[in-house]
């Protein structure tokens, strides 16, 4: 088996193996993440029926590679063509029943929310094989799969109709941590430090199709421009077909995700609104939502002056599209033409942060936090003297249970970071201005991260806690 850091989805879709009733599960995630790979590595050998949707083809085309699959798969018998869906799950009946044998039946509709094309009543057809057949035997496993998650979300694990709370089980694929893509680089004996990795992670994130490619010998600048800059790079057009495989009509979400890219910190929906021109309904607000379950953006909490939700882009390869590939260089080792360069140093500074975000629990972890309750949200507030108010911005703040809040810095350095006596200063006046504001009880601890720690200088031993790159893994 070639599964690597999937222990857990493994042991669950293992499991349900061995219950004695039919299963139906949901498996669904970002593009890329490795969905299909997980459900072909779990049950290798024993699917008894795969087939994959098609990509922007019509209801017929799709009931034709249905019926060809079936055909492959060994259906017996001079069967016409289905004409509609309920006739193409009939035919997957005949297929299941002339299986004499008692094992489980593993069926895999890969991409499922490609065969619901317009009008095509394919709903209505998956609801009644599973509430009117499968459900009712003993043998069958249905798993169905998409990159389009709103899709899953909408019309099963959210389903108003036949298919509500049928699923037995839901598996959100998450991408990889840091952690987990050095183990994917010890699978496939490329040797890379951890800084390296995690200047590729503010890159490429944890998605593990971008990091399975890289080969051994290769640097990290060389693998970006052998992924995005070369001619004929795998990944060249990677941000069209993102988005065009998540959404029908990607349009109103890209224009949300070109908003929030020129915002670092997020914006609120106004904002939102205002920047793209969408309507203020509630089509917007799922957008939102549907974007944050794609694990494209986060919704998180700011309090101080600037209280309520913001909607902060939190994918790296996108926000790496934004910065350098929009606008595509001509140079096939743009990147490593662009080592130390002001624009990329100001990049990897914000793309660091992320990629801090993207980790909050393993930071807990080594805070000896990992299991203390803790709300994690911004904090801004403006100048204002008359109440003896700075004027401060704090990106993370870990307020936890046990009475302690860490004001958390995020700098990114290539060597220790050295603290000056202005950074000092701020970081004092951001933890008075929280206290005023907030006028919290709590021990107010100052926190930093940075890859290599810092210099330890006068002003570094005002700090509480430094956490380096190791921390993050």
């Amino acid at each position: 088996m070639n599964l690597v850091a999937r222990a857990e989805e493994l042991k669950l879709l293992n499991h349900a193996l061995e219950k004695k009733e039919s299963q139906f599960i949901a498996v669904y995630g970002r593009r890329r993440v490795g969905k299909t790979f997980l459900v072909r590595e779990a049950f290798e050998g024993k699917l008894f029926f795969m087939h994959t949707g098609f990509y922007n083809r019509s209801k017929t085309e799709q009931l034709e590679a249905f019926f060809g699959t079936l055909k492959k798969s060994g259906l017996a018998g001079d069967y016409a063509a289905p004409k509609n869906w309920i006739e193409a799950f009939d035919l997957l009946e005949v297929f299941i029943g002339q299986e004499l044998s008692t094992q489980k039946k593993i069926i895999f509709l890969d991409e499922v929310s490609w065969m619901d094309t317009t009008r095509s009543d394919f709903i209505p057809a998956l609801e009644h094989f599973w509430n009117a057949y499968a459900s009712a035997r003993k043998d069958i496993v249905l798993i169905i799969c998409s990159s389009a998650t709103s899709w899953i979300i909408d019309h099963v694990i959210h389903s108003r109709g036949g298919l509500h709370n049928r699923l037995t089980l839901s598996i959100h694929l998450q991408p990889f941590t840091l952690a987990e893509v050095e183990e994917y680089m010890h699978f496939l004996g490329v040797h890379l430090t951890r800084m390296q990795i995690l200047e590729g992670y503010m890159i490429l994130g944890g998605i593990p199709y971008y990091w399975s490619h890289i080969e051994k010998g290769m640097s990290i600048e060389q693998y970006i421009d052998f992924l995005f800059f070369r001619k004929g790079a795998l990944l060249r057009d990677e941000f069209d077909y993102l988005f065009s495989s998540l959404f029908n009509k990607p349009g109103a979400y890209i224009a949300i995700i070109h908003a929030l890219a020129s915002k670092r910190k997020g914006l609120t929906r106004g904002e939102i609104l205002e920047a793209t021109g969408l309507p203020g309904s509630g089509e917007t607000s799922k957008k939102l939502t549907e974007l944050e379950n794609c694990d494209i953006i986060r919704i998180y909490t700011s309090y101080g002056e600037r209280k309520g939700t913001l909607y902060q882009l939190i994918d790296p390869f996108i926000l790496f599209y934004y910065h350098f590939m929009e606008h595509r260089s001509m140079d096939p080792q743009f990147w490593m033409h662009q080592v130390n360069t002001p624009m990329t140093n100001t990049w990897k500074g914000l793309a660091f942060e992320m990629v801090c975000l993207l980790h909050v629990q393993e930071m807990k972890q080594k805070l000896g936090i990992g299991s203390v309750l803790t709300d994690v949200f911004s904090f801004v507030v403006k100048k204002d003297l008359e109440r003896g108010i700075q004027g401060s911005q704090i990106d993370l703040v870990l307020k936890r249970a046990d009475k302690v809040t860490n004001l958390v810095e995020m700098k990114y350095s290539q060597d220790e970071y050295l603290i000056t006596k202005g950074e000092d200063e701020a970081m004092r006046r951001r933890r008075s201005d929280y206290q005023r504001v907030m006028q919290t009880r709590d021990a107010i601890h100052l926190t930093m991260v940075s890859p290599y720690g810092v210099i330890q200088n006068s002003y570094a031993g005002n700090l509480d806690t430094v956490l380096t790159v190791d921390d993050l893994f």
